[in-house]
This record gives structure tokens, C-alpha cells and sequence, in this order.
């Protein structure tokens, strides 16, 4: 089976099984998701959810965000970690953000991956989800996943999202990242995959490996 072929039937499996496939982060502005997406970096969703209603009840606005004091920000959002470079990239990108582009957040990659802390990752979310573009997030549930499936051979996540750009449908792209952060929670999980509830198993190389192991 051909790669290309190989990633479409995977993709139509996963959306068979999780039919929703959306961002993990809760944001109500793209605003928002600039700042949820770089407090998730090396932080769970659901610690950045605990945090961002904190942090944008205090601050409603990318102008008062950009404003704010950041040793404000600092006390908010140091419990997801690397509190201080955060603190330092959500005031820096929120200020350029105003004074650069009237608070509207671009639609493109490489304007997005000039914004202090905004990272390829970080971009595509943002292209994908809130400007409905085709986009591929590697997160490590996408790289580890996609490399067990034998769509991607490599663990450097630009290298990752390139040979996926050649496997998927731009029209799924966007939702078939999403759905491997679901089925990486919900099934293969890196320490315990449950191999046996999983939609694509027949296709992947770890699945195959034991299997034969096991004879």
C-alpha cells in the first residue's frame, strides 16, 4: 500500500472514530489562542484551561494584556511552567499584535512565526483553527503516532510536518492532527497503548511487531 494511500484510509478511520475533532484549548478569541497555545508548551490543556479564564478575566483585551504589568501576567501564569519566558512572549506578541496589526491576528504562517513565542506548531493551530486553512500541527502525539503508522520517519517535527503536507488532504489536515491528540489520550498512549481498541492497528508497525513476537 502506497503511503498516500495509507494516510487516507487512516484518516477516514479516525474520523469514523472520533467524529469531533477540535482544539483541546479554550479560547473564545483568536487573541486567545495565541496565548493558550504558548502557555501549552510543556503544560497539559487542561492546566493552561485553569489558567487562561484567570487570565482573561483580568485581562478582556489583547490591548490590555499588551498593557499589563508583567509581573501581573508572571503571578497568573507561572503555574504552567517557564513562567517568566512566557510572561515575557504573551506581553511582547500581544504588544506587536496592537501596534502592528490593529489586534487582528494574521492569517499566514510565516507573519505568525515572527511573534515572540510563536513557534510552527503554535502558527498552524492558529491558521488551521481560526482561519479554517490547511494546516499540520506536530505535537508529539502526531510525530510519535504518524512514525508508529509508518506515514513519517523522523522525530524533528518540521521534517514531520513536511512529509505529511505530501500524505494528507489539505481539506483534513487540520482535524487528522487534532484526532491523533484524541487517540493518542484515548488509545495510544506512549507508556500503555491499548492495542487492541485501536482503529488503525492493522496498520501500524508496533501493532505488527508484537503481534509476530507474540506468534
Amino acid at each position: 500500500m502506497e503511503k498516500k494511500e495509507r494516510a487516507a484510509l487512516i484518516t477516514a478511520r479516525l474520523k469514523e472514530e472520533y467524529p469531533v475533532a477540535q482544539c483541546t484549548l479554550d479560547y473564545e478569541h483568536a487573541w486567545q489562542l495565541m496565548v493558550a497555545v504558548r502557555l501549552a508548551a510543556q503544560c497539559t490543556d487542561a492546566r493552561v484551561d485553569m489558567v487562561t479564564p484567570v487570565l482573561f478575566g483580568k485581562f478582556p483585551t489583547a490591548k490590555a494584556l499588551a498593557e499589563a504589568p508583567f509581573e501581573e501576567i508572571h503571578e497568573i501564569v507561572k503555574p504552567c511552567g517557564l513562567g517568566a519566558t512566557k510572561a515575557r512572549d504573551i506581553k511582547a506578541s500581544m504588544t506587536k499584535l496592537v501596534e502592528e496589526y490593529g489586534g487582528i491576528v494574521p492569517d499566514d504562517l510565516d507573519t505568525l512565526l515572527t511573534f515572540p513565542g510563536v513557534g510552527r506548531k503554535s502558527a498552524n493551530l492558529i491558521v488551521g483553527d481560526i482561519y479554517g486553512k490547511p494546516a499540520v500541527v506536530c505535537d508529539t502525539h502526531c510525530i510519535r503516532i504518524n512514525g508508529l503508522l509508518g506515514l513519517t520517519d523522523s522525530k524533528d517535527p518540521a521534517v514531520v510536518e513536511r512529509q505529511l503536507r505530501e500524505l494528507l488532504d489539505p481539506a483534513e489536515s487540520n482535524d487528522y492532527c487534532h484526532r491523533m491528540v484524541l487517540h493518542g489520550r484515548a488509545v495510544c498512549v506512549a507508556r500503555k497503548p491499548k492495542c487492541e481498541e485501536c482503529c488503525v492497528r492493522d496498520l501500524c508497525d508496533n501493532f505488527l511487531r508484537l503481534s509476530a513476537e507474540k506468534g
